[in-house]
């Protein structure tokens, strides 16, 4: 290994003997090393330095084409990880100089990685989220709107409708995080994403994840479908998952927000 590049740490993880799944790649468009050291291990690959030195890293986690290149592959790996073991994943970005740095890397955080490894084996993440949709109003004839007090009625009904929405997507969202910590080990409320960050149609509610016991997936997943409301207009309930327990890799309480 030369100046010029580093080693990017995707997880960290017991030593493991099976095979990661054909086909997973790295940030180096190579399958991921792993580094072993004193009962722990570390995925990692090779990156060049221009790109993930602290000056240029810096600019380019403003970029959100790179951002988002980036977290791909680092949460591949991170899957492909835990299709054969127990991975405690780390941030995105985190760089060593060396095989030394990797190796002070886990010593430094062993108190975490152990427990957490302990806590987290034989566990997946599933994420619940719910959204709020505006119904658009219906289009009234000229008629009906050619005064201003049309108008100002027209718009009342909107902000009720909305209001009205929300309320809805509120009281499902808190019944519905109630009902799934029943089916789960542990539970997460992050902080709402933002509909032009996600991408997703509708504002959202809820962000939560859930940590189950695996063999459980199937159960957990029933109950998120019999605590959902079969139609209701303007509410949504989205289910992803089986993911690494990304949420959950911190302390307890890292990343919890109040509902």
């Amino acid at each position: 290994m030369n100046d010029d590049e580093l080693l990017y740490v995707y997880a960290v993880t017991p030593p493991f003997s099976g095979v990661l799944p054909d086909g997973v790649r790295g940030l180096d468009g190579e399958p991921p090393r792993v580094i072993e050291h004193d009962g722990l291990c570390a995925a990692v690959s090779r990156v060049p330095a221009a790109e993930f030195d602290a000056a240029p890293l810096r600019s380019h986690l403003e970029d959100l084409d790179w951002l988002a290149g980036t977290a791909r592959a680092h949460e591949a790996v991170i899957a492909a990880l835990a299709s054969v073991t127990c991975p405690v994943p780390l941030r995105l970005a985190t760089v060593c100089r060396d095989e030394s740095g990797v190796r002070r890397l886990i010593d430094s955080g062993r108190a975490r990685f152990v427990p957490t490894i302990e806590r987290l084996d034989g566990r997946v993440e599933w994420g619940v989220k719910v959204y709020a949709h505006s119904q658009p109003a219906a289009p009234e004839p000229e008629s009906k709107v050619s005064s201003g007090r049309d108008y100002l009625r027209r718009r009342l009904g909107q902000r009720q409708s909305r209001d009205d929405t929300w309320r809805r997507a509120g009281t499902l969202a808190r019944a519905l995080h109630t009902q799934l910590r029943g089916h789960a080990e542990d539970g997460r409320l992050h902080r709402p994403q933002s509909s032009q960050l996600s991408g997703a149609p509708g504002e959202n509610v809820l962000n939560a994840a859930y940590l189950v016991p695996r063999e459980q997936s199937e159960r957990f997943v029933a109950a998120v479908r019999e605590h959902t409301p079969a139609d209701d207009d303007g509410v949504r309930v989205e289910l992803t998952g089986p993911w690494a327990p990304y949420s959950f890799a911190g302390g307890p309480d890292e990343g919890q927000e109040d509902l």
